[in-house]
């Protein structure tokens, strides 16, 4: 009898274990650790249990790719203001938590991104994505689930249209794009120009805006010339390009590229100054071009010697977290993180809630102050933000001597109006 209780109990014991062990499992969350990261810093890791449920917000960009240094900034800034939020109490003593996404600047990729995004009911809201095509695929996964997609990036004219729920606090490639124009024509007193442009709706919405307005302003468009994402070699376009004697050469595309072509431009023996819009604005495309991306002009939608005070200090707290500078894109998105968060503080932690409340901000009266100037959403979303000019002189970008005025003939922002 003794015996058979002996071997009862045995039998019992690795049961309960198992029982004990299963009832110690976490259960199933709806996004997972590896998706969803907590900022680090005072008030996010060892406190992180006093707080109440995290509010989640994501962040979706090219963190690999072409497009990785651009992508890299807009969550590093993302991530410093998540820190910054946090160590005070959160929103109303909610820690906010980032699920961080990268679609490597494909819009197949972003597109997959966009769906994981949207159907985590956890998720109130998207800061993202960067390359225009990657909005353009994403955008209806965001739409359908009532989801802001606010873009600190995106400068395509279609990224807004047909959706409710798309924002952005960056000009477009139309304004971009008549800016250069402008710019080469009233500044640099340009007559003939040359354009190689990338085959991408990024690369193709500046190209076509430049064109059209240079051509108002008297400028001959001597060539076009298309390359796409696998092209390394552009001596034989540089080479034809050069025999039509142009004055200077827009570049509509991203920095990588651009590198590739002032270098082998110059190799060349091709003396020709580069304009290009904000898709070269990055520190990486001096590195990469070095001496030869000296003398290149480009629009960017903020430069931080021209902002006031906040910028200066959020300069400072960048630097000092990331030992390395922020760009326009940090700077915008840590606008558009603010922005959110505004949302939520006004109107609570929905869907709803941030969406009505950016759509409540559409005039002067009503704009958001930032870092980068005030903010403010047409009907479509879109918010006008000034074209600056910078230079890279002596291995850096500085802003140009010149600046681009008001142009006199453009509908400009009023107090009774929004303009697109």
């Amino acid at each position: 009898m003794n015996y058979l209780r002996t071997l009862v109990s045995l039998a019992v014991i690795p049961l309960a274990c198992f029982l004990v062990a299963c009832s110690q499992q976490p259960s199933s969350q709806p996004t997972q650790e590896s998706e969803v990261r907590k900022a680090s810093g005072p008030g996010s890791s060892e406190t992180a249990s006093s707080f109440q449920k995290p509010i989640v917000l994501a962040v979706a960009g090219p963190f690999t790719g072409d497009s990785s240094e651009f992508g890299v900034q807009i969550k590093m800034a993302v991530e410093l203001a998540t820190e910054q939020l946090n160590a005070k109490g959160g929103i109303a003593g909610r820690p906010i938590q980032l699920m961080l996404e990268d679609d490597a600047g494909n819009p197949a990729e972003a597109q997959n991104v966009a769906t994981k995004i949207a159907s985590n009911p956890e998720v109130l809201a998207v800061i993202g994505h960067f390359n225009s095509s990657c909005s353009l695929a994403a955008k209806s996964a965001y739409t359908e689930a009532k989801m802001v997609m606010f873009s600190p990036a995106s400068t395509n004219v279609n990224v807004t249209k047909n959706s409710d729920y798309v924002f952005r606090n960056i000009f477009t490639d139309d304004f971009q794009g008549q800016s250069l124009a402008r710019y080469a024509a009233e500044i640099l007193s340009v007559k003939k120009v040359a354009i190689l442009f990338d085959n991408d709706d990024y690369g193709r919405g500046l190209k076509e805006s430049f064109k059209k307005k240079a051509i108002s302003l008297g400028i001959t468009v001597l060539n076009e010339t298309a390359y796409g994402k696998d092209t390394n070699d552009f001596r034989s376009q540089l080479t034809t390009i050069n025999g039509y004697q142009p004055e200077l050469i827009l570049i509509a595309g991203l920095y990588k590229h651009a590198a590739v072509i002032a270098k082998q431009a110059r190799e060349l023996g091709i003396k020709t100054p580069f304009i290009g819009g904000d898709g070269v604005f990055s520190e990486q495309y001096v590195t990469l071009a070095g001496p030869a991306a000296n003398g290149t002009y480009v629009s960017c939608p903020f430069l931080f010697e021209l902002g006031g005070e906040r910028a200066k200090q959020f300069a400072e707290q960048f630097r000092a977290k990331y030992s390395r500078e922020p760009d326009a894109w940090a700077a915008l998105s840590y606008d558009a993180f603010q922005l959110i968060v505004k949302a939520i503080e006004t109107n609570g932690a929905t869907r709803e809630g941030i969406h009505r409340y950016l759509k409540g901000i559409n005039s002067p009266a009503a704009a958001y102050d930032g870092l980068t100037g005030k903010t403010f959403f047409d009907e479509e979303g879109d918010c006008r933000k000034p074209v600056q000019m910078a230079v890279v002189k002596d291995g850096r970008f500085t802003a140009a001597e010149k600046q681009l005025g008001i142009e006199e003939s453009s509908p400009q922002l009023g107090d009774s109006q929004t303009t697109k």
